[in-house]
């Protein structure tokens, strides 16, 4: 990268893959030189999250901006609170969505970068009915995305919205 990326948060895009979930798109591969990509997830209470996935190419940076946030990383689960860094390195199943009884702000990072707002996007127009949920499976090497069965995870979830 041979010069800042400023992205202004009135122009950022913001999405929804769920109700009470916004991601804010700060700054893809392609205006990074391929250094990182970087988005900001605002997660309401009470919203699912991510399932389980892993990246094999991208370490994937957590850092709370607010609210408290659970995360799954490998077997482990982690309750990140305002101020709390995370790193997931590549291969590492993982998953997030807000800690029971909390909202969460989360500033994610990849790196090195990778195109991802496509798959945003995606999850946008599934999110609204205008693409079909298979979609996302079949995007899977695409971006570098890839969904695993975790009993542990939708226990947590089953249990954070308790």
């Amino acid at each position: 990268m041979s010069h800042p990326t400023l992205i202004r948060a009135a122009e950022a895009e913001v999405l929804s893959d769920a109700p009470g979930s916004l991601i804010a798109l700060l700054a893809d591969s392609g205006a990074t030189g391929n250094q990182f990509t970087a988005n900001r997830a605002t997660l309401d209470e009470g919203v699912f999250g991510t399932p389980a996935h892993f990246h094999t190419r991208a370490t994937e940076f957590f850092y709370v901006l607010g609210g408290a946030l659970q995360v799954l990383a490998g077997d482990e689960l982690h309750t990140l609170e305002t101020g709390d860094f995370l790193a997931v390195p590549p291969t590492v199943p993982h998953a997030f969505g807000p800690a029971a009884g909390s909202a969460a702000d989360v500033l994610v990072v990849f790196t090195p970068g990778m195109d991802r707002f496509g798959y945003y996007r995606l999850l946008d127009r599934v999110a609204r009915g205008e693409a079909d949920p298979k979609e996302i499976a079949a995007s899977a090497e695409q971006y570098d995305n890839h969904y695993v069965d975790s009993p542990r995870w939708r226990q947590a979830r089953a249990d954070a919205a308790a």
